[in-house]
């Protein structure tokens, strides 16, 4: 790889600056806004001079959770979810063994909303399945350097059993770094610990986050100030139980910035603090075998070693030595660590930045050009489904999906459209599907993808789409469910206008083989949203095990003809859901009236006692008993940018919901705004 130091983390982090900045003169909120953003700090002194327009400069030493109005809006609160290994679905990924780390930007550093945003043109992260940790990438000299990750991803992947590391960005004198920021940073205190060592800590516990991904690269350090940060790591790591702390090739115990690319005396030390170490992107295959065995040796494993793939650039253009980090033949030698993986988004071009070409170029990204993971090719991009073993978290009842990405173009309840506006939150995201797309047929394979024009809940349905010559069964989940004789399935789905008529069979895998269900056949040219109940349970007593494998189904075109046939909801339950109860108190915290008929607000309520709550919704009630959909979050406060007076009206009422994991919503808490 020809990739030089200016075009490592550093330079990525610097050019993200760069672009952050100019972006932030032209575009960020008047400083009056109620709006709340993802928090940054710096270590401890600030800049000289004065912000850009819409930054913030704040120190993380004087950083007081109980002074921070925005922390209720920063908060994640879905836990971290267990995970397991299914079988592989082709002979070339293997478990145990290579993993993904990815250091991906959602946003600029300042001005970026906590809790998503009106607009679908977004980085929707889906494929969970193939990553072991996420990295909030961002910082800089201009904003802040220490970036704590927004509560919606942070939701999105504990849902999947990813855990989330902020960024610490210490960045190169070039691009505006300060040796003394590192010295802040590993300030001991009187009794010889580091105080920002625990104000750390006490970040990631407040807001609900895994740990830190450490980036020191700012030149001008001696052998003093490496122990001294060799220490700060170690410290971080011990103190912080449970937390996850990730190491960037760059200082080595010299205490000057020197890359290495590989695991060797100049950095082991510091590998030897943390939890994992990210490399360097210029590795080769002689270094990548020798910082394995390095890693053996201390009595670490060489899969906690993320070996660097640059793909900002050139995305699956990117030439790697792929062998040289999991060779065909042989164990796995280290792992991956994927720099900024949302080329997917961020290439896009500007004719075409709709969500459903965004997932189809993730799919590929990730899946590969055939998006077939039971056959990945081999050609020079070699996507993570060929090499790297997916895991799933469904292991427990009820299990239910709207196949809802966390973004859309509008917001749809039982198939109606009830919010007009384009938007994005991941922490509204659903558990989708790991493998993009397993199809068995005989035939040729339909297209499989999320589509957007139609939903039957949130912003996006499932849609396979193409002449079934053959019968066609779609994997959709790799699961480890328990099945009694009372385990129901509902499929809500439909065919659009002009497909042929489908029969669908709901496909379940058991110990012994795959069972079809019939749920019904749908009629030629669309006749709107249906839900089929299939019983599974009371049908598959005695067909080979009480724990459901996998899920998926079967679609058969029994006239023959294209088909287009839709999947809004996928729920699997044994007792029949009970709502949950309502939220507590809901009520308006801080408002402003704006120009034009419109307020923004910033909302607060409490959590039902006892009720297992997957997320909170918002709708404003209109004349003659509609409503408007407002937003969503897993937390218990809520900004919304822009309520709409109707027809003048002297006060507008709301409602807060909690909604279960099958969707089922409770009834709703009301407030009043007066204009």
């Amino acid at each position: 790889m020809h990739i030089t130091r200016r075009k490592a983390l550093a330079a990525g982090a610097a050019g993200l600056t760069a672009v952050a900045l100019s972006a932030g003169r032209g575009t960020a909120a008047p400083p009056a806004t109620l709006q709340p953003y993802t928090s940054y700090w710096f270590p401890g002194s600030l800049p000289d001079g004065s912000p850009a327009p819409g930054v913030v400069w704040r120190s993380l030493a004087a950083w007081d959770p109980a002074q921070d109005p925005d922390l209720p809006f920063n908060r994640a609160t879905v836990p971290l979810a267990a995970r397991f290994t299914p079988p592989p679905p082709n002979a070339t990924a293997r478990a145990g063994q290579a993993r993904v780390c990815a250091l991906a930007a959602f946003a600029h550093t300042s001005g970026n909303p906590s809790q998503g945003a009106p607009t679908a043109d977004f980085y929707a992260l889906t494929h969970w399945a193939y990553l072991d940790e996420l990295v909030f990438w961002g910082g800089s000299s201009g904003e802040g350097l220490i970036l704590a990750p927004n509560a919606p991803v942070v939701d999105a992947a504990h849902r999947n059993g990813v855990p989330v590391l902020g960024t610490v960005f210490l960045p190169p004198a070039a691009y505006g770094g300060r040796l003394q920021w590192t010295r802040d940073l590993v300030r001991r205190g009187p009794d010889g610990g580091f105080p920002l060592a625990d104000r750390l800590i006490r970040v990631a516990r407040a807001y609900g986050f895994d740990g830190w991904f450490l980036n020191a690269e700012t030149g001008g350090g001696d052998a003093r100030l490496a122990a001294d940060m060799r220490d700060f790591v170690a410290c971080l790591q011990r103190r912080g139980e449970g937390l996850r702390i990730t190491w960037y090739d760059a200082m080595a115990v010299s205490g000057g910035i020197d890359w290495q690319n590989r695991l060797n005396e100049h950095n082991a030390p510091f590998f030897q603090a943390a939890g994992s170490m990210f490399l360097n992107f210029n590795w080769d295959r002689s270094g990548l075998v020798s910082s394995a065995a390095l890693a053996r040796r201390l009595g670490r494993s060489p899969y906690e070693l993320w070996s660097g793939v640059d793909v900002e650039a050139r995305g699956w253009d990117t030439p790697v030595d792929w062998d040289a980090v999991a060779p065909a033949a042989g164990p796995h030698v280290t792992s991956y660590g994927f720099y900024r993986p949302e080329w997917t988004w961020t290439s896009l071009p500007a004719a075409d930045r709709g969500p459903a070409a965004f997932h189809a170029r993730d799919d590929r990204f990730w899946s590969g050009r055939a998006l077939d993971p039971a056959a990945p090719e081999a050609g020079p991009w070699r996507p993570p489904a060929a090499t790297v073993a997916d895991r799933s978290t469904l292991t427990a009842l009820p299990f239910a999906t709207t196949f809802n990405t966390g973004h859309g173009l509008g917001w749809y309840e039982k198939g109606r459209r009830t919010g007009d506006s384009a938007w994005n939150h991941l922490g509204l995201q659903d558990r989708l599907p790991g493998r993009r797309w397993l199809i068995r047929t005989t035939g040729p394979r339909p297209a499989v993808g999320f589509a957007f024009d139609d939903a039957w809940r949130g912003g996006s349905s499932l849609l396979a789409d193409g002449r079934l010559a053959a019968p066609a069964e779609i994997e959709l989940y790799a699961c480890r469910l328990p099945l009694s004789d009372a385990t129901v399935v509902e499929l809500a789905h439909r065919t659009d206008p002009g497909s042929a008529a489908v029969r669908v069979e709901l496909a379940v895998t058991l110990d012994g083989g795959v069972a079809y269900l019939p749920a019904g056949v749908l009629r030629a040219g669309g006749r709107g949203w249906t839900t089929a109940t299939v019983r599974a349970g009371a049908k598959l007593r005695g067909r080979g095990g009480r724990t459901i494998r996998a899920l998926g189904v079967r679609l058969t075109a029994p006239g023959g003809g294209a088909v287009r046939w839709r999947l809004g909801r996928l729920a699997v339950r044994d007792a029949a859901p009970a709502a949950p109860a309502r939220p507590v108190a809901p009520a308006v915290t801080a408002a402003r009236v704006g120009p034009g008929g419109t307020a923004e607000l910033r909302l607060a309520w409490g959590g039902p006692r006892g009720a297992a709550v997957r997320q909170f919704e918002l709708r404003q009630a209109l004349p003659g008993g509609r409503f408007r959909f407002l937003g969503g979050t897993c937390g218990h406060a809520y900004y919304v940018p822009a309520l709409r007076r109707t027809d003048g009206e002297a006060a507008t009422r709301i409602e807060v919901r909690a909604v279960d994991e099958l969707y089922t919503a409770s009834a709703p808490a009301s407030l009043t705004f007066r204009w």
